[in-house]
């Protein structure tokens, strides 16, 4: 089949076709912010619009255009939307047979402290299911937990989303770090070094970050022990084991060091007063949201008026509490080892569909300058559907929902409610994926991406925020590093500058545009229940977005000019 080259200035001016590019994310990111667009009917709006852009303004041929989005489908439901499927799936099993709110009253037991909860479940936990799976895990767990734990809403989702960001780039046991090694040939323990030489100073600041915006500025003053305690032990971990050891097992290690060491630290410290108050400080427009208990719609009960079971105001037993950590403990366990290369090098070779998608395999052609030389895009849907870590997490379930006595026809029959539930969610997912996949195909991508490579001495910084757009246009820091690793290798060494420092800018960057993209949003609302609200999570975390991520960009530009970094990289 005849290939098509990507162009990426169609209207031979920059200013023109970068606009053109943008407008895509812009509309997107504005119906969704608006709060007047359902994010399903949003999604599905910004993928015409992109098809428009593409096909018209980019010159695509519309049949590549339409194969690039069907591809784009398929990718956001296998993985993405797999996992939250199951991992939702998991969590209403507990809620229904009352596991859940024991489970709420085992953390409130270690501390009814809602920052401190916020640290332990937010943060740590977090942390914890973004090294061993990723890909929407972190969020849909913590956001889950802590509306379980009587969080309002807006707290819940937008908090689990701002906490998820320092161990983005060592998800999913490296994930992100693999996938830039692979597409600028440098060694992956390079670059995993070179971000833990940057992501650290941000692992001290985001649990400050995120208790000041829970409880203000005094309520984050007066527990800070407990949050340098958390924040410098995940710190440390996260740069000695990203230097010294490899970046495959760095959140797993750093998150288990860090629950570890703010567990242990509450045993000799208590806060002054306890922060009972499960709102944000100042104005919180989710309180009241729905009904109670709260979520409503993720209650696995059957639809109508099956009652949810409830551990009521009784103190439960420790070995009830025992019990109620069995199904996370089952789901950790699974998910690491789905996670590790040895599985999937043993069950892949046997359980995989790879599909070459026709009249789009190798037919369009990335050219200069976004890559050194011109080459094809491959398109393989490779269906790696028992090394999926939603799989994982859905025989996870399936032995927790046998340990908690469930018959194997309720299983079903709850699984099919949890779809039921999810549908619009799926749908926004698959649409988001269809968008981000259609403009990387497309070229559009990259053309955003030329307009920031054209920053000159202010590269170090614009090129990090690059990183961080290409996470809110692709909801992964895989894809950001993928789709720009390369062009941050070509632009930096073009400039003077080190392609290591640059290309792992990308990653450490890209980790605060995990907050905002339209996915992570998706996942946050549907974990809480905060169905159709997604334009409020949005407005909430935008700008705490931007924030951190001019601030990543400013510790790059002293790694730049000031204090190379990259000059001292050890190699392990």
């Amino acid at each position: 089949m005849e290939t098509w080259n990507q162009v990426y200035d169609p209207f031979g001016n920059a200013w023109l076709s970068t606009l053109a590019a943008a407008l895509p994310v812009v509309a997107l990111l504005g119906m969704i912010a608006s709060g007047k667009v359902k994010a399903h009917i949003a999604a599905v709006l910004s993928l015409v619009i992109a098809l428009l852009v593409a096909i018209v303004a980019f010159g695509m041929p519309t049949g590549l255009a339409l194969r690039a989005s069907a591809y784009g489908v398929a990718l956001g439901l296998f993985p993405i939307g797999w996992i939250i499927l199951n991992v939702i799936f998991l969590y209403r099993l507990t809620v229904e047979k009352g596991w859940f709110a024991t489970l709420q009253q085992s953390v409130a037991g270690i501390t009814t402290d809602r920052r401190i909860q916020l640290l332990l479940v937010a943060f740590a936990f977090g942390a914890f299911f973004e090294g061993a799976g990723g890909f929407g895990t972190p969020v849909a767990v913590t956001g889950a937990i802590l509306i379980g734990l009587g969080f309002s809403p807006l707290a819940a989702s937008g908090l689990s989303l701002i906490a998820n960001t320092a161990p983005v780039a060592y998800g999913a046991l490296g994930a992100p770090i693999q996938g830039l090694a692979s597409v600028t040939g440098y060694d992956p323990y390079i670059l995993g070094a070179m971000i833990g030489r940057q992501l650290p100073f941000f692992s001290v600041i985001v649990p400050f970050w995120l208790i000041w915006v829970f409880a203000g500025f005094r309520g984050m003053l007066a527990i800070w022990p407990p949050i340098a305690v958390c924040g410098i032990s995940f710190a440390l971990a996260q740069f000695l084991i990203s230097n010294y050891i490899n970046p495959w097992i760095v959140d797993i290690g750093a998150s288990l060091v860090s629950m570890g060491a703010l567990v242990l630290f509450l045993k000799v410290w208590r806060p002054a007063q306890i922060w009972t108050s499960p709102a944000l400080r100042g104005h919180d427009p989710s309180i009241g949201y729905g009904t109670e208990p709260r979520p409503v719609a993720l209650g696995a009960g059957v639809p109508g008026d099956m009652p949810r079971v409830h551990t009521g105001a009784r103190t439960a037993t420790s070995s009830e509490i025992a019990w109620a950590w069995v199904p996370w403990i089952i789901l950790s366990v699974v998910v690491a080892i789905w996670g590790t290369g040895w599985f999937k090098s043993l069950v892949n070779p046997i359980f995989t569909i790879k599909y070459e998608v026709p009249g789009l395999h190798n037919v369009i052609m990335k050219v200069p300058p976004v890559v050194a030389k011109a080459h094809p895009e491959a398109a393989v849907f490779a269906f790696t559907y028992m090394s999926y870590t939603g799989t994982g997490v859905l025989i996870a379930a399936i032995i927790s929902g046998l340990i908690m006595r469930f018959s194997p026809w309720r299983l079903v029959t709850a699984y099919l409610e949890t779809i039921w539930v999810l549908r619009y969610s799926l749908i926004t997912i698959a649409a988001m994926l269809a968008l981000g996949v259609l403009t990387r195909y497309g070229g559009v991508d990259a053309t955003l991406g030329l307009a920031f490579a054209g920053t000159g001495i202010l590269y170090p910084f614009f090129g990090t925020l690059l990183g961080w757009l290409g996470v809110a246009l692709t909801g992964s820091d895989t894809a950001s590093n993928v789709l720009f690793g390369g062009l941050q290798k070509i632009t930096s060494e073009q400039l003077g500058l080190s392609g290591i420092l640059m290309a792992s800018a990308n990653s450490s960057g890209g980790v605060m545009g995990k907050m905002i993209d339209a996915q992570s949003i998706v996942v946050a609302s549907t974990a809480t229940g905060y169905f159709g609200q997604e334009g409020k999570i949005l407005r909430f975390v935008f700008w705490h977005s931007i924030v951190l991520a001019c601030m990543v960009g400013g510790l790059v530009m002293l790694q730049a000019y000031v204090y190379p970094f990259n000059a001292m990289v050890i190699h392990p």
